[in-house]
């Protein structure tokens, strides 16, 4: 006969301490009222008494379905750990819910307010009075939420792994959960076997370990142990007719009205509770830090070190005297914030479309004289009304946001942007004018349908007179502007728009294919007329034309504040996965600041702009801007001729192009003819943006360009322009002995310091700008990024040590780890040397891959090379991995004569040198390799693998 009575696990198991366990007797409740029942659960409490150190409050955790409390045994660890260590005490209480784990088999259903009650039953048996803050997962964080908005005199903070609190109506519970809820499934699948319990422990990547699967299985090994798991399965409240759906609804809003602080870590890869419960969850709890972990599932707790972070968010949140406590946990209500929950889409009706991708050229004066009344996240206090009768924030009177200029040419017929796409000369151009009505009324038509300030809008759409509009038409009115590069491919953009969660989708047709293929979250807009059927099979609602249409005569909401977020902006993804970077106005505006004043960026300077990030810039600077013929997904599909059609059709006077696209203009510069020449002549400033370049890439460009300045600025997505260098000052730093590549000295108020690396190759030297020490780059702008989006560890190591820099300015500066690895010269000159996961940590100490890099590559027969470290960190060998001017037809090791010419030109003992026909690059830049990829391949070769392509 199986026993009913709680017990303790069996020792033995991996990670489990058996002097954690208790077992607690606690009153029964609801149906179990005048019973008593027995609880298993793991408790640091003790071991903390041992150690004499009184903990600054309880981790209350809750595991879900069919996990057990074993799920929280590294938290348990980690707590000891660092208390042992004289941090922070925190004791943990990890609890078996009733009929799971260790827990007493109740033999009754246990809906979710049962389970909710007899939590708190419990707690009161442990005297939980306080700080406490809960975690959950799954199930169990619905259970811990439910506690945390019945104790709001308690709760000190929340703590979430994936889990959720609502499902949206009409819309099917996820698939997994559907299948083991089926009639003549549900039984069979959860209690009279192992599948339900099998089929989650799959779910964890990597694979778990035999010992930890046989640990999770252990308290479910008979039929007669998991009723509880066949019960939770039942328990999910589908609908409004479900038992437990009226207590899910109450936590649910109780949760929107904690005031706690809450840190939510998420596995995007979930099958189960995915994107979509974390952007509920985010909604519900604006005030919470998150971190999505790349790739990562639903046993995120298995997966990446959740309990470090939890930790370290509890030192940062919590850490303060005044900063626990539970009184106020819970604000008023009229202290909610969020979106208008009476704003809806609205039916724009049928008519004529606008010409596909188009500006409607017709103008309506007085179309925003009406009125509109604003509520929810418009809502301003304090606010004072400008002399155009647009409400302002106080503190924002010298701000100049991103759509002044616009304003202020709103009456002026001259040429604006110009979309060279087309290919016939002025097809493509667009006044101010018309451009500014084309803003107004897409800002209006889009606030009409419900898009507000902090509704994200995912953008897919080329550069253009279209993107143009949409890009001011959503900052002007507060919504954030996602966009993500097309060069991270389909897989980079799914996770780039599923991680950003947008509400709305405005794209062209190939976009909105992938996002109807691969279910990306959104409202779809189409940026061109669709025929009804292709409409339908993409999930569009609205054409451009249709929310301009509907613009007309609104008037526009007050304008967003300074600090308010205007943009989440993608990385290439060119040095790990692509992060959303998140800028407010002010750091928008910031960037069109610096670069008009370091420029010289006038009414009438006009500029061509073949790199992306800068495209959408000439408006906000105002002056005309053309983005010339090409796929800007694939910058190296621009040519000298459409670089001169731009400057042509612009008479622009300043040039970006990224390093991608100067290989293939240089390569294409035979096709130009006389006027080309002439209109090329005209330029003035040059610019090679993206990733640092040689002096012999920028010469190439700049003699297509014989009277422009070359410059080759150095920046990032997180701070797009840092330093700036010429060609001649280039040239001149050509003759220095420092390696690595010269990108220059800071612009304007941008500040650059050095964090030097360790013998282990870690930057943990303090920031300094003392020249020739090799260490990881830190830089400060009043343009640099506010964060990262939903990567709170990411952006925590970001700004690591920082906070104590003092560089004697007045006002505290914000600093930014670029994880780029170089030195200061003396003259102030930053020069870049790689990044700092490919140092290489040899017997010699750390080794930066650019100057050897450099060194080979003036081997004549040698076209680019790269540095790869093979071997165990601290005796790591260097190997050189090039491509040739004659291009190698396969990969392997080079000839005796070139491995000898190669080895001869650089002080570096290379352990091997191969060739390769064309190294991994990534396809924004075309320049940064990926010397981690190169030093697993080489690794493998040189281990004896197969040769294939790196």
């Amino acid at each position: 006969m199986v026993s009913r009575a709680a017990a303790t696990p069996p020792e033995g198991l991996p990670g489990l301490d058996p002097a954690w366990s208790r077992i607690v007797a606690a009153p029964g409740v609801v149906a179990d009222a005048g019973r008593t029942r027995e609880w298993h659960v793991l408790d640091t409490g003790g071991a903390l008494a041992a150690l004499g150190v009184r903990p600054r409050g309880t981790i209350l955790a809750v595991h879900g379905n069919p996990t057990w409390s074993y799920l929280w045994r590294s938290l348990l660890a980690a707590s000891l750990e660092r208390a042992a260590a004289g941090e922070v005490a925190w004791r943990v209480v990890a609890v078996d819910q009733l009929d799971m784990g260790y827990s007493e088999r109740t033999g009754t259903e246990r809906p979710l307010p049962q389970r909710v009650a007899e939590l708190g039953a419990l707690t009161a048996a442990l005297g939980l009075d306080g700080p406490v803050v809960t975690m959950g997962h799954d199930w169990g964080g619905v259970v811990s939420l439910g506690w945390a908005v019945d104790h709001p005199d308690s709760l000190a903070g929340v703590l979430l792994l994936n889990t959720a609190v609502h499902h949206p109506a009409g819309v099917p519970i996820p698939a997994p959960l559907r299948f083991a809820r089926a009639r003549g499934v549900l039984a069979a699948s959860t209690v009279s076997t192992t599948a339900f319990l099998d089929t989650t422990l799959s779910l964890a990547r990597p694979r778990l370990d035999a010992a930890v699967r046989n640990a999770y299985r252990a308290p479910y090994a008979s039929a007669a142990r998991r009723g509880g798991i066949g019960g939770f399965v039942r328990d999910i409240p589908v609908d409004a007719t479900h038992d437990s759906f009226a207590e899910l609804e109450r936590i649910a809003t109780g949760v929107a009205r904690l005031r706690v602080p809450a840190f939510l870590q998420w596995g995007p890869e979930d099958p189960i509770f995915g994107d979509r419960y974390l952007a509920d969850l985010v909604e519900r709890l604006p005030q919470a830090d998150v971190h999505r972990y790349e790739r990562a599932g639903h046993l995120v707790a298995e997966e990446r070190p959740y309990a470090d972070a939890a930790f370290e968010w509890l030192a940062g949140a919590l850490g303060g005297a005044g900063a626990l406590g539970g009184a106020g946990a819970l604000g008023g209500a009229g202290a909610l914030g969020g979106a208008d929950a009476s704003a809806r889409p609205t039916d724009l009706g049928t008519g004529p479309e606008d010409a596909a991708g188009s500006i409607d050229a017709s103008t309506d004066a007085g179309d925003h004289s009406g009125d509109d009344a604003h509520s929810g996240d418009d809502a301003h206090s304090g606010d004072d009304a400008d002399s155009d009768g647009n409400t302002r924030s106080v503190g924002d009177a010298d701000f100049v946001p991103l759509w002044r200029a616009l304003d202020e040419r709103a009456a002026d017929d001259a040429t604006a942007v110009i979309d060279m796409s087309s290919g016939a000369s002025g097809a493509g151009e667009v006044s101010w004018r018309r451009l500014h009505d084309r803003v107004q009324r897409i800002a209006a038509g889009l606030h009409a349908l419900g898009v507000r300030r902090g509704t994200r809008v995912s953008l897919l759409v080329q550069p253009g007179p279209t993107l143009t509009a949409v890009v001011y038409a959503c900052v002007r009115i507060g919504a954030i502007v996602v966009v993500a590069d097309a060069g991270l491919g389909v897989r980079g953009l799914t996770r780039a728009v599923r991680g950003a969660r947008p509400e709305f989708i405005i794209g062209q047709r190939p976009g909105l294919a992938a996002a109807s293929v691969l279910g990306w979250p959104g409202v779809r807009i189409s940026a061109e007329r669709l025929t009804a059927p292709l409409a339908r099979t993409l999930g569009v609602t609205h054409s451009l034309g249709e929310v301009a249409r509907l613009g007309r005569g609104r008037s526009l909401p007050p304008e967003p504040s300074s600090s308010d977020v205007a943009a989440i902006l993608f990385t290439s993804g060119s040095t790990g996965p692509a992060k959303g970077v998140v800028y407010t106005h002010a750091q928008l505006a910031a960037v069109r600041d610096v670069l008009a004043a370091h420029f010289e960026v006038t009414a009438d300077t006009g500029l061509v702009t073949g790199f992306a990030p800068f495209a959408l810039l000439g408006p906000a600077l105002g002056t005309r801007s053309a983005t010339p013929d090409m796929d800007v997904s694939s910058p190296r599909t621009l040519t000298a001729r459409a670089v001169a059609a731009a400057v042509r059709a612009s008479d622009a006077r300043i040039v970006f192009l990224s390093p991608a696209a100067i290989l293939n203009v240089v390569a294409t510069a035979g096709e130009l003819d006389a006027a080309d020449h002439a209109a090329l002549g005209r330029v003035h400033t040059f610019l090679s943006t993206g990733a640092p370049v040689g002096p012999g890439t920028l010469e190439s460009a700049a003699s297509l360009m014989p009277a422009a300045t070359a410059h080759t600025p150095y920046g990032m997505t997180e701070c797009l322009l840092v330093t700036d260098i010429t060609l001649d000052e280039l040239r001149a730093a050509d003759a220095a002995p420092d390696a690595g590549v010269c990108v220059g000295a800071p612009i304007g108020d941008n500040r650059v310091l050095v964090s030097a690396l360790d013998d282990d190759g870690l930057a943990t030297g303090a920031a300094s700008a003392r020249p020739g020490v090799l260490g990881e780059v830190l830089v400060s702008a009043p343009h640099l990024k506010q964060r990262y989006d939903r990567l709170w560890i990411t952006d925590r190591e970001a700004v690591r040590e920082t906070a104590a820099i003092d560089t004697g300015d007045t006002g505290a500066r914000r600093w930014h780890r670029t994880g780029d690895v170089g030195h200061l010269d003396g003259d102030g000159r930053l020069w870049i040397e790689g990044r700092v996961p490919h140092v290489l940590v040899t017997e010699r100490g750390p080794l930066a891959p650019v100057g050897t890099e450099q060194d080979v590559e003036r081997v004549p027969e040698v076209r680019r090379a790269a540095l790869a470290g093979v071997g165990p960190r601290g005796v790591q060998q260097a190997v050189a991995v090039v491509e040739t001017l004659d291009p190698a037809a396969r990969p392997a090791l080079a000839d005796p004569a070139l491995t000898a010419a190669i080895r001869a030109s650089t002080a570096t003992p290379l352990a091997a040198v191969f060739v390769v026909p064309k190294l991994p690059t990534d396809i924004r830049h075309n320049s940064k390799i990926d010397r981690s990829r190169l030093s697993a391949w080489a690794e493998h070769v040189l281990a004896g693998g197969r040769v294939t392509g790196p």
